[in-house]
């Protein structure tokens, strides 16, 4: 069983960055396609960044060019760096993997995602 774990979240002022990690375990991170999604307070949980086998990213018009999703297969760990950060990017951040035969596949859809980690809280102060 794959096992996701967050990490890296927490207070920052609008226009800083931070820099979240998301660490697998259980399973080879390269053989997933991985993704970013958050959740606002009152509102559903939504696509940020998709990464694939490969390293093909796709983001989410919110975050396109100030986030930037990344894989390191040696370290089984995915990141989120976030640039330029904006109080309407406070949310808990998930990380979310799905097994993919395909090295250029990676998605946007919620449910096609197996696995996910518990969150981080990133908190955006204006």
């Amino acid at each position: 069983q794959m096992q996701l774990v967050e990490s890296g979240g927490g207070l920052v002022q609008a226009g800083n960055s931070l820099r979240l990690s998301c660490a697998a375990s259980g399973r080879t991170l390269s053989n997933y396609a991985m993704g970013w999604f958050r959740q606002a307070p009152g509102k559903e949980r939504e696509f940020a960044a998709t990464i694939s086998r490969s390293g093909d990213t796709y983001y989410a018009d919110s975050v396109k060019g100030r986030f930037a999703i990344s894989r390191d297969n040696a370290k089984n760990t995915m990141y989120l760096q976030m640039n330029s950060l904006k109080p309407e990017d406070t949310a808990v951040y998930y990380c979310a993997a799905r097994y993919s035969t395909g090295s250029y596949y990676y998605t946007d859809k919620e449910y096609e995602y197996r696995h996910w980690g518990q969150g981080t809280q990133v908190t955006v102060s204006s």
